[in-house]
């Protein structure tokens, strides 16, 4: 899809908060199109990716103050997912995961072993058919 004119006025509009926007009726009017037109175009990723990158412009401004009442928030409610959301958003906690091994005294992976037990589970397949 490319945007057009009236792609960006209906974005402008759907980027408001729903106490603020105007009914879909009336932003597809104002587009020129159908109701129906404007959730076909909330189907297409680049109409969703630019009304992502709109919600996120109008709203920039706030974020400062909503990362600082988060840490607020989880200590007054004892809110253990604000907890967590506050320790993510500065870093301290993470989703990754980390795995590490150890090798073995013999230093690693014992390559011959492996292959003698494919062999023995190709021969006992062989002998089951």
């Amino acid at each position: 899809m490319n945007l057009e004119m009236k792609h960006y006025t209906a974005i402008r509009y759907l980027s408001l908060p729903p106490s603020e926007r105007p009914t879909l009726a009336e932003i597809a009017e104002e587009c020129g199109v159908t109701p129906s037109a404007l959730y076909q175009w909330r189907q297409d990723s680049i109409f969703e990716a630019e009304l992502k990158r709109q919600i996120v412009r109008n709203n920039v401004d706030d974020l400062p103050e909503l990362i600082a009442l988060i840490p607020k928030i989880a200590i007054t409610e004892k809110n253990a997912a604000m907890a967590k959301l506050a320790l993510q958003v500065h870093g301290m906690l993470s989703d990754k995961v980390e795995v590490s091994t150890t090798a073995t005294s013999g230093g690693g992976t014992d390559i011959a072993a492996l292959k003698a037990r494919i062999e023995a589970l190709k021969e006992r397949r062989t002998t089951d058919e």
